[in-house]
């Protein structure tokens, strides 16, 4: 399993510790992920993601999941997260 945001594609960065005598050893940053189950409305089922702290509070800024998904780039998403985009879309040009 990557560790990799499956709505905003934030992932593992890569930086130094550096010591009090100034030598430099290289470390990474880990993205926090949890493993959050989210309700699309238009769907009317809930989703089990693995996303960032970050993007939890952002999906709750957009007022849902269904929103945020519309609203998010394709290149940003997962393929889970492209999937759902695209039977939301189908939903709604239904509807």
């Amino acid at each position: 399993m990557s560790r990799v945001c499956e709505l905003t594609g934030k992932g593992v960065m890569t930086g130094n510790n550096v010591s009090h005598a100034h030598n430099k050893t290289r470390r990474r940053f880990l993205p926090n992920l949890t493993k959050a189950t989210l309700l699309s409305d238009v769907l009317g089922r809930s989703v089990s993601l693995r996303i960032s702290t970050h993007a939890l509070r952002s999906v709750e800024h957009n007022n849902g999941l269904d929103n945020f998904l519309l609203k998010a780039r394709d290149a940003d998403l997962s393929a889970k997260a492209l999937k759902l985009k695209k039977e939301i879309k189908k939903k709604q040009a239904a509807a």
